[in-house]
């Protein structure tokens, strides 16, 4: 960099937000159903305009939540305790009172489905008014970060996030951080470089920008990809193909009654039954009244009488489903998911069809436990309790596999009895199961111990006074 200055860091920060806005916004309005109109001709009246925003169909938050559903930490193992032993994963623990402080159990989604939709979404690591550390997420619409390499690092050296968007004389207002400072910064608009005023506020107390980037996908170049942006183009398909649909549905799906060599009626001036005629000297016809609890009948033998066939459907129906079943194959989500269609599957066809998917979520897994790993190093500097260079910790995720409770039970049993695994060793692996759960089993199995170890004791020690009876 040529210029580290805080006022030049937040002309890049809000160039970056200026740059990135449309194609983030583009995201945000398919994600909430706000698409591109379907092809319609340049007459098209307003029944067909009704038909195109019927013919929205938005499989978007379906595509980002089925992955962000499977997305949930459950505890976190530090690296090692006191004397290089291994730790276990506790709810007692510093990292853990701060996630639980920070409300992250429910908050935790907003963070994976942000990230999932526009490639990226951010969280900040900050002591509040009282002293106590809490970690919060920030939206990808309102937050930018520079890194040295956005490709490999994790620890940006400046971010910024839009607190308020600036309206008529009143500018704009942001919050902005380097390695040291926070800093609030006044802006007129994204693209005025020149109405930008940056105040020093206060030390954040960290040794790094406490801003944390999480990233569904990163390339080699530093972009950052999620799950909508690649499907637009098949989304698009799948609207104009619903609207085809919709449009030879309402004007083609029946069939037209028609009539040939016959005149329609006229009115007649009902005294001297001469026809009446328009402006234009023409007969006026009357209305005919017909249903299809009616019959026409002609008293003329040329009047003929004929039918247009409706346009099948069929073909619509099929490209749909196909379309949908492409999205499926491409943004690698089970066919079913979409579909509906899951009668007569076995329990191996159903896994085989989920494998693609365990595999997304599982690189997902990877990407943002790091993220996490960081938050929790920071949360622990910033509070003086835990340890700020703990790089072996572990976040643990729930598993969220549909597996029944009898086919684990089974599958766990095996491995106790075969491999002699301890049962204690398979306990986390038990569908459902959560950190807290956990912890009371462990209680659970200590107190039983405790009376087994008593009953024993008494066992013997009644054994023996008997003993000792009968031999005297």
């Amino acid at each position: 960099m040529t210029d580290a200055s805080p006022a030049a860091l937040a002309r890049q920060l809000l160039a970056i937000l200026h740059k990135d806005g449309s194609r983030l916004h583009r995201i945000d309005d398919y994600l909430h159903g706000r698409h591109a109109d379907p092809y319609m001709p340049p007459s098209a009246d307003d029944e067909y305009r009704l038909l195109a925003r019927r013919a929205v169909s938005n499989w978007m938050p379906l595509l980002v939540g089925t992955p962000a559903q499977a997305l949930y930490v459950d505890g976190y193992r530090p690296g090692q305790a006191a004397g290089g032993l291994p730790t276990e994963v506790q709810t007692t623990s510093a990292e853990w009172s701060h996630w639980q402080r920070s409300r992250l159990d429910a908050r935790q989604a907003a963070v994976y489905r942000g990230a999932l939709a526009y490639g990226h979404a951010f969280t900040v690591t900050e002591k509040g008014t009282a002293g106590l550390v809490r970690t919060k997420g920030l939206s990808a619409l309102k937050t930018s970060a520079l890194f040295e390499d956005p490709a490999t690092d994790d620890v940006p050296y400046a971010a910024l996030t839009i607190t308020a968007k600036p309206q008529g004389e009143t500018r704009g207002r942001a919050r902005m951080w380097d390695a040291r400072h926070e800093y609030e910064v006044l802006f007129r608009s994204l693209g005025d470089k020149d109405g930008i005023t940056v105040t020093r506020v206060r030390r954040h107390g960290a040794s790094e920008c406490p801003v944390t980037r999480f990233a569904a996908l990163v390339d080699l170049e530093g972009r950052t990809f999620g799950v909508i942006e690649p499907m637009i183009a098949l989304q698009d398909r799948i609207n104009q193909t619903i609207f085809d649909l919709l449009v030879a549905q309402t004007y083609a799906s029946v069939k037209v009654r028609t009539a040939t060599g016959m005149a329609p009626p006229i009115r007649r001036d009902p005294e001297t039954g001469e026809p009446v005629l328009d402006d234009d000297g023409n007969p006026i016809p009357l209305p005919i009244n017909h249903n299809a609890r009616r019959f026409l009948f002609a008293e003329d033998a040329d009047v003929k009488f004929g039918s247009l066939d409706e346009t099948p459907l069929g073909g619509f129906i099929e490209s749909v489903d196909m379309s949908i079943r492409h999205l499926a194959a491409v943004s690698q989500t089970p066919p079913h998911h979409l579909l509906g269609q899951i009668a007569n599957l076995s329990a191996e066809a159903l896994l085989a069809a989920e494998t693609s998917l365990s595999r997304k979520i599982a690189e997902f897994r990877t990407a943002f436990g790091e993220c996490w790993e960081r938050v929790f190093r920071l949360s622990a500097e910033l509070s003086g309790v835990g340890n700020a260079d703990d790089y072996q910790g572990e976040v643990i995720w729930r598993d969220m596999e549909s597996r029944s409770l009898a086919q684990a039970a089974d599958a766990l049993g095996k491995l106790r009895e075969q491999l002699g695994i301890p049962a204690k060793g398979l306990w986390r692996r038990v569908p459902g199961v959560t950190q807290t759960e956990y912890e009371d089993w462990e209680e659970m199995a200590e107190d039983e111990d405790s009376v087994r170890q008593l009953s024993t004791a008494i066992t013997r020690a009644t054994g023996a006074n008997s003993g000792f009876a009968e031999a005297a």
